[in-house]
C-alpha cells in the first residue's frame, strides 16, 4: 500500500483534503465514497513510496533516506505525534481509529514504521502502553509510565498533553542550552585553526631569518620559536597524546571518576551553579507531570532520577525515593542531602503541606527554566569577549614575538 493525497467535497458539503492509504488511485477513491467523500482528485503524496515501504515492513523502496530511519527519531516528532493524538481522542475519537488516523497522514518514515506496528498491536487487543513499550529507542519510560496511568485513570487525552507540552518544554532547554555552546565553541576552533596555521607555516620561515643573523633573541621569541619547532618536528606524537589524554579521561569520568568528576562540576564557578539549576528544572517538571498524570511517587521518583545528568544528584534523589518509602518528606529528605537548592525544597514542602505538589514543582521547574535562561545569556555575553581577547593575545603574543627582533636587527643594522 501507498499514500493517496486527495481532495474532495465532504458530507457536509465543504471542501476536503488529506491522505489516505490505497492499493491504487481507484481503491483510494473507493474507501472515500463510502465515506460520502465526492473525490475531486487522487495522487500519490510526497513520501507515498517511502510509506508503502513503512506499511508493508518489507523491504524499502530507493526513495527512502536509510539514514534518517537508522538515525532515529526526533523528541520535537514525538511532541507532535503526542499532540495531535492527544487532539484526536479529544474529539471523542477512538484510540485505534486516532492511531489509524496518523497512521495514514505521517510522511515521517522513521516514526511510521513503529506507529504501524503500535497500530497493529493495539488492533489486536494490546494495552496502548505495552505497545509503545516494545519502541523504547523511540518512547522511553518516562513516555510508557504516563500513557499507563492514562489508560488506567480513562484520562488518557489530558495525560498526552501533558506529556507533549512537557516534551516541548525540554526540548526548549536543551535547544537554549546547547544555542548558547555555538558561538564559544566556533570561536574557539577558529582560534586554536588561526593559531596553528601561523606556527606551522609563518614561524618557521622567519625562524630562518632569525638563525642566519645568529644573534641573540629575545625570551618571548625563543619560547615561540621552540614552540613551533616542537610542534612541527613532533606533530604526531603531540596529536596521539592529546587524543590518548582524552580517552583516558572519558574513561575515567565514564567508569570510576564518574561520581568525582560531576562533583567536581558543580563545584564550579558559574557552570556548577547552571548545571544544577538545569538539572533541578528538568527533575522538577519531570515529577510534576508524572505525579499529575496520577503515575505513583515512587515510580515517578525512580523515572525522574534518569532525567538528571548528574550522578551526584541522581543518588540524592534516589536516596529520597527510599526515605519516602520509610515515610519521610520529600522536601526533608531532598533538603538532607544538601545537593538541591533552598528554595525548591522550600516550595517542594509548601506543596507537600497544601497537597499541591504537582503545582509547586511545576511552578520550581518554571522559575529555574527562567533563570537557566538568563544565566545563559549573561554567560554567552561574558564569553564572547573574554574568547576574542584571549584569541586577540594569543595573536597579539604571536606577532609582537616576531616583530620584535626584526626592528631590533633594522635598529642594529641603521647604526
Amino acid at each position: 500500500m501507498a499514500l493517496y493525497a486527495y481532495k474532495g467535497i465532504g458530507p457536509t458539503g465543504k471542501a476536503v483534503s488529506g491522505v489516505k492509504d490505497g492499493d491504487s488511485p481507484k481503491g483510494v477513491r473507493a474507501l472515500l465514497r463510502k465515506d460520502g467523500v465526492v473525490v475531486t482528485s487522487v495522487e500519490l503524496s510526497k513520501g507515498g513510496a517511502q510509506a508503502k515501504a513503512a506499511s508493508t515492513g518489507k523491504g524499502l523502496s530507493k526513495e527512502v533516506d536509510l539514514g534518517a530511519i537508522f538515525g532515529g527519531v526526533k523528541k520535537a516528532d514525538v511532541a507532535n505525534f503526542t499532540r495531535q493524538l492527544a487532539t484526536l481522542l479529544r474529539s471523542g475519537i477512538a484510540l485505534a481509529e486516532s492511531l489509524n488516523t496518523l497512521f495514514e497522514q505521517t510522511d515521517n518514515v522513521r516514526l511510521k514504521i513503529p506507529l504501524g506496528e503500535v497500530r497493529s498491536a493495539v488492533n489486536e487487543g494490546s494495552a496502548f502502553a505495552e505497545a509503545l513499550a516494545k519502541h523504547p529507542k523511540i518512547f522511553d519510560e518516562l513516555y510508557i509510565s504516563m500513557v499507563r496511568a492514562g489508560e488506567v485513570a480513562g484520562n488518557l487525552d489530558e495525560v498526552l498533553e501533558r506529556l507533549a507540552d512537557f516534551l516541548d518544554s525540554s526540548q526548549k532547554l536543551k535547544g537554549k542550552v546547547q544555542a548558547a555552546m555555538v558561538y564559544p565553541v566556533i570561536m574557539m576552533i577558529v582560534g586554536v585553526a588561526i593559531i596553528a596555521i601561523m606556527m606551522v607555516l609563518v614561524i618557521p620561515e622567519i625562524t630562518k631569518m632569525f638563525r642566519s643573523q645568529g644573534k641573540t633573541l629575545p625570551w618571548n621569541t625563543r619560547l615561540l620559536i621552540w614552540s613551533a619547532d616542537t610542534l612541527r618536528d613532533h606533530f604526531l606524537l603531540i596529536i596521539l597524546g592529546w587524543a590518548g589524554a582524552i580517552w583516558g579521561f572519558r574513561r575515567w569520568i565514564k567508569g570510576s571518576g564518574r561520581a568525582a568528576w560531576h562533583r567536581f562540576l558543580l563545584r564550579v564557578p558559574l557552570v556548577g551553579d547552571l548545571s544544577r539549576k538545569i538539572n533541578v528544572a528538568r527533575f522538577s517538571r519531570t515529577l510534576s507531570t508524572m505525579l499529575t498524570a496520577g503515575v505513583p511517587m515512587l515510580r515517578a521518583l525512580d523515572t525522574a532520577k534518569e532525567i538528571l545528568g548528574n550522578v551526584v544528584l541522581r543518588k540524592a534523589v534516589d536516596d529520597a525515593k527510599q526515605a519516602v518509602t520509610e515515610g519521610e518528606s520529600l522536601a526533608v529528605t531532598l533538603k538532607r542531602s544538601g545537593q538541591f537548592p533552598a528554595m525548591m525544597t522550600h516550595m517542594v514542602a509548601v506543596g507537600e503541606r497544601a497537597g499541591k505538589l504537582e503545582d509547586m514543582l511545576e511552578r520550581v521547574a518554571t522559575t529555574y527554566e527562567n533563570e537557566v535562561d538568563m544565566r545563559l545569556t549573561r554567560l554567552t555575553a561574558l564569553l564572547e569577549p573574554l574568547m576574542l581577547v584571549g584569541m586577540g593575545g594569543s595573536v597579539a603574543f604571536i606577532v609582537f614575538s616576531i616583530l620584535q627582533p626584526i626592528m631590533s636587527l633594522g635598529s642594529f643594522g641603521g647604526k
